[in-house]
């Protein structure tokens, strides 16, 4: 008799464990669980960064950054384009003087995700306050562990686990609510073409180069002799007046003398 009350406790024992790992198998199956998200007022935060450009090689890019840093970015992807006079530009039509800008955009939007969990079934085993085996809407069983403050609904009443008893058909929800963050960001890169060189100011001269024909005589031309040049015309009749009346004044002079030496 006890060999064979041993091999009956064997066999039980054997048959509750498989039934416990067929209960963990199924233990998702039965539980009806639906989610829901509320989504919170997104918050928007703007990041600019300027730039100009300072030499192009390749897909090799130097920039100067606006705090006179300077920048080496190295294998720049052909697919990146920047915005210049709406038009779609890639690295290699980029030019030094360029004036470059990242604008970032991070938008964070806080989010609530609430699961809800149910169950219904008769009690077909309690192990208050941790485990309880539920006889399902299927006729399974399934086993499931007792969160700590659980409370169930028997026949329209909240009661713990303490309060269970087989038997009973319960009724278990659970749920949680689960914060979490979205972060999304978003870049626009858009630039300018280079400067044109300024124009000089309205009072500074500028020269101008003016070509002016030259004739060259022929051989005949040069050959011939000079045509004779006319002196220029002098003045009137009065300065020859002048000259001539201090001629006299000197002849007079002259008279008097001699006359003077030969008394």
């Amino acid at each position: 008799m006890n060999r064979r009350t041993g091999r009956v406790n064997v066999v039980l024992i054997l048959a509750v464990g498989a039934m416990f790992v067929v209960f963990a198998g199924v233990m998702n199956a039965q539980v009806q669980t639906t989610q829901n998200t509320t989504t919170g007022q997104p918050t928007h935060q703007v990041q600019v960064e300027r730039a100009t450009v300072v030499h192009v090689s390749g897909n090799d890019l130097v920039v100067k950054m606006e705090d006179g840093t300077i920048r080496h970015i190295a294998n720049v992807p052909e697919s990146a384009r920047v915005l210049v006079d709406g038009k779609e530009l890639g690295i290699h039509d980029l030019q030094p003087g360029m004036k470059l800008q990242r604008t970032i955009t991070t938008t964070t939007t806080p989010k609530t995700i609430t699961t809800v969990q149910t169950v219904t079934g008769k009690i077909w085993n309690v192990q208050p306050p941790s485990t309880v085996i539920l006889t399902l809407e299927d006729g399974k069983n399934q086993q499931f562990k007792i969160p700590a403050g659980q409370k169930f609904n028997v026949d329209g009443r909240e009661v713990d686990a303490w309060h269970l008893r087989k038997g009973m058909t319960i009724s278990a929800t659970r749920v949680t609510e689960e914060p979490v963050t979205s972060v999304a960001k978003q870049t626009q890169l858009t630039g300018t073409p280079p400067p044109t060189p300024p124009a000089p100011p309205a009072d500074q001269p500028i020269l101008v180069a003016v070509l002016v024909p030259v004739a060259v005589p022929s051989a005949e031309t040069a050959s011939a002799e000079p045509a004779p040049q006319q002196l220029p015309k002098t003045g009137g009749e009065l300065p020859l007046l002048a000259l001539l009346g201090c001629l006299s004044l000197a002849g007079s002079a002259g008279v008097r003398l001699v006359r003077k030496i030969a008394s």
